[in-house]
């Protein structure tokens, strides 16, 4: 059984950041809501028994009426506790210290000196100084009984306090955010030196006993289904399921005329010749042009889509004899959010799974990557033998090509943007500069403009390249590609794939607009 690094999350946007730079350090670490430990007898936490739990920052002011707070006995259990900015003023708040509105703010970066080398600052000297990133307008004025000042700063005089006796330590700035250069650092300091912690979780150890979960779950006799879309969730989940079950599992490919060129003979190609995976490929192009023509609101292309893709998947698997249970690539920001206190986001555009599949199939779900992280989910694939040139695939919508070709969708239209698609993939990894880039593509705009080709007028579309820097997909800035690659990829694209004749770089980060147009 893993150690396990508790994070209580009070709404800090930098929440899953923490728990990321744990696992970081082969500790495995999960995620809950604060509510989680705001019970009286702590009884859900213990059974957890962390071997460290760390205190997340948050929106709230501590003195604030209704602001949000956990049971005192969290501190009594014995076990390490880390407060990170909220987190730390909370600590102070509730063991008796003094946590006031500051007259200067810390927002941005700031300089922390060490005053005490201990715990999380072990491997600092005495007066040394580090830069950190803070983010927070109350600060703690006065200490609990019994701790001791740890670091300051030029606006906050506790930027960090502990009692090492109680192992308790708390920071009034962000360890875990890439702008505190020597976050990993501070951050293993209080994992091994404090918490005592082994580093014993690995993807190796992750597959033997996600293999037997699966094996206990679905059982000697149970077959599987899996929606294939050959993006990296569902291709991973799939390996690492028929690993576990081998021909006891189906995976079903639609091809709905909506996928980037050479899409569906890939997947084929990699998983029913390579890995032998019991694969059924189901041609529904003229099905799904058919329910998408004539369409051009987006959110109508995308739940058409998305209702078509269930009535395919169910119509086939109800051909496979024995199949009890769907095989899903949930990730765990899908269940950390799933249960956040916080309750649903603003829906800026609806998303394209197969939810409702198994209520309408009296399916089991198999989510073999519910606690992994994108990253993680990488190096599963890699471990599993996947190849690293689908397991680096930059982030492909749901709904295909119909959220990139704007307008009302023919099969002609989409055939253009394939063709100048398959162009920017092919220049961009020439360049060296596929998989340091989140997402490059482009997007067909249904606006005609006067060319000129050969002395001939022409007035055809034009297509919009895209090309973002992102971590997460929940921000994303545009980047600056080199003038002489942007003008080979303007030039092929013009001079072979007929129906273009201007192309535009979209410089829009995000916010304020969206990565995809739609």
């Amino acid at each position: 059984m893993h150690q396990r690094i508790v994070v209580l999350d009070f709404g800090s946007q930098y929440t899953q950041l923490i728990a990321r730079r744990v696992r970081e350090q082969a500790v495995y670490c999960e995620i809950h809501p604060y509510t989680f430990a705001n019970v009286p007898d702590l009884a859900a936490l213990k059974a957890l028994a962390p071997t460290g739990i760390i205190l997340s920052g948050g929106p709230a002011s501590v003195y604030e009426e209704g602001a949000p707070t956990i049971n005192p006995g969290v501190f009594e259990l014995g076990v390490p506790v880390l407060g990170i900015c909220y987190g730390a003023q909370l600590t102070a708040k509730l063991l008796g210290g003094v946590v006031t509105h500051a007259e200067k703010r810390e927002f941005g970066r700031a300089t922390v000196r060490v005053v005490n080398p201990e715990g999380i600052f072990k491997t600092s000297s005495t007066g040394e100084d580090l830069t950190v990133w803070a983010s927070h307008g109350d600060h703690v004025e006065g200490l609990p009984p019994g701790f001791v000042q740890t670091a300051s700063s030029e606006n906050c005089a506790m930027s960090g306090f502990a009692s090492a006796a109680r192992k308790i330590h708390c920071v009034q700035f962000h360890p875990e955010v890439v702008h505190t250069p020597r976050g990993a650092e501070l951050l293993g300091n209080w994992l091994f030196g404090v918490c005592g912690a082994r580093g014993d979780w690995s993807m190796a150890s992750f597959v033997d006993e996600s293999i037997a979960r699966i094996q206990a779950q679905v059982g000697t006799t149970g077959r599987v289904i899996c929606g294939l879309s050959g993006g990296v969730d569902s291709s991973v989940a799939a390996a690492l399921i028929h690993r576990a079950i081998g021909d006891r599992l189906t995976c079903i490919f639609v091809d709905n005329g909506l996928l980037r060129l050479g899409e569906r003979s890939g997947v084929a190609s990699m998983f029913g010749d390579h890995f032998k995976i019991d694969l059924r490929v189901i041609d529904a192009e003229e099905r799904f042009l058919a329910k998408l023509a004539g369409v051009s609101d987006p959110e109508k292309k995308r739940k058409l889509i998305g209702y078509e893709f269930v009535a395919v998947f169910e119509e086939e698997a109800k051909t496979i004899e024995g199949a009890a249970f769907l095989a899903q690539g949930t990730l765990y920001p899908d269940v950390i959010e799933s249960v956040s206190f916080k309750g649903p986001s603003a829906v800026i555009k609806s998303h394209h799974n197969v939810g409702g599949l198994p209520e309408r199939m009296n399916l089991a779900l198999v989510e073999p990557l519910r606690e992994l992280f994108k990253d993680e989910v990488r190096q599963l694939g890699l471990e599993l033998g996947l190849p690293r040139h689908m397991i680096n695939r930059q982030p492909f919508p749901g709904p295909g090509l119909a959220v990139r070709c704007l307008g009302a969708l023919t099969k002609p239209r989409l055939d253009v943007l394939r063709a100048a698609d398959a162009i920017i993939d092919e220049e961009i990894r020439a360049a060296g500069l596929y998989e340091s880039i989140w997402q490059s593509f482009g997007v067909l705009l249904p606006v005609r403009s006067v060319g000129v080709m050969g002395d001939a007028r022409t007035y055809e579309e034009a297509l919009a390249l895209r090309a973002v820097h992102s971590r997460d997909g929940m921000t994303a800035d545009w980047v600056h590609l080199p003038y002489d690659l942007l003008g080979t990829i303007s030039s092929r694209v013009i001079n072979e794939v007929r129906g273009i004749n201007r192309v535009v770089y979209d410089i829009t980060s995000k916010p304020p607009g969206t990565i995809e147009w739609e």
